[in-house]
């Protein structure tokens, strides 16, 4: 049985802390940015789908008029929208394109979330900034158990291993790369739905509906579409 996310799914306080201040710059900056741009969310931003969900899609950390801006992943700006928009096409989302955090989309057996959880400067996380967030990814991976984790380029595939204790030269990341992993999940990489992988064509549409696609099938999802 399918199931969907609730407006405010009850995450555990293991996956996820809204006033987390561990990384001094990440939350100076959070500080600026909400001074600069006082509408913004400009805080940690929660995993976003079904706590329970047999796939989860790992991406990098939000974006500045992204989720930094809207408070769900991938949600405001260019990343999101092959993103979602392939997530419908698949029959894993109520709708094609994710503009809120309160418009009502809802995912279906899947969820979204980052290695890191608060805006970086530049788009560019420090590795003591990566390895602070750790915990937060590891505990989502531990408790929940997802079949299939959907890496969206190398930073979140790497963060996966690092979350699990396992080792990277043993994992090495490639678009469309299927690793086993310990217990019977998977790990599939694909390259990050940024507007510059898109624009220069490294990723087009089909090849990101493939990765998906595959991913999906591994997590026991019939994907439609």
């Amino acid at each position: 049985m399918r199931h969907k996310n609730t407006a405010c799914a009850p995450y555990p306080a293991s996956w996820f802390d809204a006033g987390c201040r561990r990384c001094p710059r990440l939350a100076a900056f959070l500080d600026q940015v909400k001074s600069e741009r006082p509408g913004y969310y400009a805080a940690p931003v929660p995993p976003f789908g079904p706590a329970d969900a047999p796939l989860l899609v790992v991406g990098l950390a939000p974006g500045m008029h992204g989720a930094n801006r809207t408070g769900r992943p991938f949600t405001g700006d260019h990343a999101g929208i092959l993103l979602y928009r392939t997530l419908w096409e698949l029959g894993l989302a109520s709708g094609p394109e994710s503009v809120a955090a309160d418009d009502g989309l809802q995912l279906v057996d899947c969820r979204i979330t980052n290695a890191v959880k608060c805006l970086p400067p530049a788009n560019k996380p420090l590795p003591a900034e990566v390895r602070e967030c750790r915990a937060w990814l590891a505990a989502e991976l531990r408790e929940s158990a997802p079949r299939v984790l959907l890496a969206l380029g190398r930073i979140a595939h790497d963060g996966v291993l690092d979350a699990l204790g396992l080792k990277r030269s043993a994992h090495g990341f490639a678009h469309g790369a299927q690793h086993a992993l310990p217990g019977g999940s998977w790990l599939v990489d694909s390259y990050h739905c940024s507007r510059y992988n898109t624009q220069t064509r490294r990723l087009t549409d089909a090849m990101f509906r493939e990765v998906v696609a595959r991913a999906a099938r591994l997590a026991g999802l019939e994907a439609t579409g």
